[in-house]
């Protein structure tokens, strides 16, 4: 779909605020809600954060705006430096693009993606969101890493594949609709 350079940084541009944000609602609420819902006084899972201090990031408390730019800063700059060119590169040596389906085509670049992506930022997410306050230990880094792809992968795969892929190419296409057209004619 992106065609130069710029029209790659884009489409990661819009595809990793999306993907952020729904990542950290993904991660408070449905993963640790129950937790941050729990802390007393607490009327949800919002509420707990600000009585919590925030969220715990690096052993520090950080407010949620924190937490987005920490983590839109490190998958803007995963996504450009490895997931987009390799997902691309791994797609091309299963499918021609030349001879396939684009739907086809594009499935698997969202699918080689996800699988590059998803174990790199929750190898990230564990390291910023260890229990540091109870010491560090290479294999509790480790057993939380892969927690965090379980948790993540499907969540990942599903809601890139059928959610946010699709959103993120249809907003591609109005706005680069002018160069689009050009090209077809």
């Amino acid at each position: 779909m992106p065609r130069n350079q710029f029209q790659r940084m884009i489409f990661a541009l819009l595809t990793v605020i999306v993907t952020v944000h729904a990542y950290v609602f993904y991660s408070l609420y449905v993963v640790n809600g129950s937790y941050f819902s729990s802390i007393e006084g607490a009327a949800g899972v919002l509420d707990g954060i600000r009585l919590n201090g925030g969220v715990m990031m690096l052993g520090r408390f950080c407010p949620i705006w924190a937490v987005i730019l920490v983590e839109f800063c490190l998958a803007y700059a995963l996504e450009c430096i490895m997931g987009s060119p390799c997902s691309f590169k791994l797609a091309c040596k299963v499918f021609d693009p030349g001879t396939t389906h684009p739907v086809l085509f594009e499935t698997a670049i969202i699918c080689a993606t996800v699988g590059l992506m998803c174990p790199a930022m929750s190898f990230l997410a564990a390291i910023l969101y260890y229990p540091y306050y109870a010491g560090f230990h290479i294999l509790t880094l480790l057993a939380n890493w892969l927690k965090l792809v379980c948790y993540n992968f499907p969540f990942a795969f599903f809601t890139q594949l059928f959610f946010i892929q699709p959103f993120i190419r249809t907003l591609f296409k109005i706005l680069f609709a002018k160069d689009i057209k050009r090209r077809l004619i």
